[in-house]
């Protein structure tokens, strides 16, 4: 079990929260985390790369979900050897 700072009472207000939530809204949400985790990502990437073009920092992102082997066919890159 995953250790939580959230109370068992707390866990099950947010969860029938979430359930009685819109299924648009809930998709809001969602879009608007995986945002912000792309966001950490690129800001972690320019810190250890410095600004790179926008091709590059798109390729770097997608290889964090793209697999290496994708990667190198669809798009030449190669996380291995060129970073993530």
């Amino acid at each position: 079990m995953i250790p939580s700072d959230t109370s068992p009472a707390a866990e099950r207000m947010l969860i029938d929260a979430y359930r009685r939530m819109p299924p648009e809204r809930k998709l809001r949400q969602v879009t608007q985390l995986t945002q912000a985790v792309q966001q950490m990502a690129l800001t972690r990437m320019r810190a250890t790369y410095g600004r790179r073009p926008a091709r590059e920092e798109r390729l770097r992102l997608a290889s964090l979900w793209l697999p290496g082997d994708t990667m190198r066919r669809l798009f030449d890159w190669d996380p291995d050897t060129r970073g993530r």
